[in-house]
């Protein structure tokens, strides 16, 4: 396809509409220096058999989790998609449906969400979900800012530098609207510091929140913060690990008013990074305030099942500038995938999942051992664990060049995670590159 600039003609009409005469001028505020003054040096057109060979060997430069193992998770995990789900995602009634607003017509998509959001109940055993939000830090955001708007009144979020430090980010960022005060309580020996927490939570609370497993892959105690925060009548927020669900206890047993994560893990591929899809589930007294889109199940004039989107009023687009959320979308086909991966593995198979998960890191973390590696926390943890290593990016070069995507580099460690596509040789090869024996 060419493309096909605007006439001389058309350039010039529309310069004298903005009281220019140049194009020069349009630009003048661009440097000097960052302007191109020659012609730009691109190469020859070339046909499309010669181009493919071009994109073919360009992108074989990449590195590519197929061809790499990789020990890397930090918040994106390398797990195993069912060959199902890919070709079902591909079919066109699904990956062009945008976010329903007409439910009349999109019955289809809105049966999936529905299906979704039950999904994601079952997970966390709270009472309602939503049809999934941008990503997990997004999600984390949005549940404390749900917070602060339900205090009526309080602003103060405690959280403990345990959760993921992107989350911190985007939190942080919300808190430049004056809705929220974060107030960031530095973790102990890689969890959360409860002592510091309970001492941080006052009256003017409006919640608090807990990553489990944390972004260091440990196992929090989340008891002691639910009950300070719930005394103060404050909201009790999770953020969790959808996979971990299958095995830990869930965000409603915990005592949790909202549970939030990243829905990557379940049927979305790593894609450099997204699109993802963050969940947030919440109890029944919350249901008309949660953010974005929730889809209900009812019957229509001749008694049939039928689904539509419900509880809109609280949005962008209905409320404007009265909204308690810029969140009037959601991640529909990534949460599809989701619905489509939870249904395909089970529960016993997501159970399964997990375990595999634990094993295998659990053996990594004994055969360190034999070689002298020792983990920087010595606390429970999932999938993941932070490795005791003095120079991590020069490990991270080692074991690339041993054919081996590393972990995710802290100051004085790598923290690496184990999904259950990894195998036993793999972690062996690891072991032995970063114990010296290779």
């Amino acid at each position: 396809m060419k493309y096909t600039p605007n006439p001389p003609q058309i350039v010039d009409e529309m310069l004298r509409t903005m009281g220019l005469t140049t194009l020069e001028e349009l630009f003048s505020d661009i440097k000097p220096e960052l302007q191109v003054k020659n012609s730009l040096n691109l190469p020859a057109g070339l046909g499309e058999l010669e181009l493919r060979r071009v994109l073919k060997n360009l992108a074989a430069k990449n590195l590519n989790t197929d061809d790499y193992p990789s020990f890397l998770g930090a918040g994106a995990y390398d797990h195993y998609f069912p060959a199902a789900l890919e070709q079902l995602l591909l079919r066109s009634e699904f990956y062009t449906a945008y976010t329903p607003y007409q439910p009349e017509i999109s019955q289809g998509i809105l049966q999936a969400i529905f299906e979704y959001q039950t999904m994601i109940c079952q997970l966390t055993g709270l009472d309602v979900a939503n049809a999934s939000l941008y990503d997990g830090g997004s999600a984390l955001a949005e549940a404390c800012n749900l917070a602060c708007i339900n205090s009526k009144g309080k602003k103060k979020v405690v959280i403990s530098d345990t959760v993921h430090p992107e989350y911190l980010e985007i939190l942080k960022a919300y808190s430049l609207s004056g809705r929220l005060e974060v107030v960031v309580v530095p973790g102990q020996d890689g969890v959360a510091d409860t002592a510091g927490m309970l001492s941080a939570i006052d009256r003017e609370t409006a919640c608090a929140v807990i990553q489990q497993p944390n972004f260091y892959g440990l196992l929090e105690d989340a008891a002691p913060v639910e009950k300070a925060v719930h005394a103060q009548k404050g909201l009790f927020i999770m953020a969790v690990d959808p996979i971990s669900l299958a095995i830990l206890k869930s965000p409603a047993e915990w005592g949790a008013d909202l549970a939030v994560g990243e829905g990557q893990p379940l049927g979305n591929s790593l894609s450099f990074g997204g699109p993802y899809l963050g969940f947030m589930a919440a109890t029944k007294n919350l249901m008309r305030k949660i953010p974005g889109r929730i889809v209900g199940q009812t019957t229509d004039l001749d008694g049939q099942r039928a689904y539509v989107l419900t509880l809109q009023a609280r949005e962008q687009h209905i409320r404007r500038e009265l909204a308690t959320s810029n969140i009037c979308s959601n991640e529909a086909l990534c949460a599809l995938a989701a619905s489509m991966y939870l249904t395909f593995v089970g529960g016993q198979g997501l159970k399964e999942i997990a375990k595999r998960c634990h094993q295998l890191a659990v053996y990594a973390e004994q055969e360190f051992q034999k070689v002298g590696l020792e983990l920087k926390y010595k606390q429970p943890y999932f999938r993941e664990f932070a490795l005791k290593v003095s120079e991590p990016a020069a490990a991270n070069r080692k074991l690339l060049a041993n054919g081996i995507i590393g972990g995710y580099e802290l100051e004085d460690a790598l923290l690496l995670a184990f999904t259950e596509k990894r195998t036993k040789a793999e972690i062996d090869k690891l072991v032995a590159v970063l114990g010296g024996k290779i």
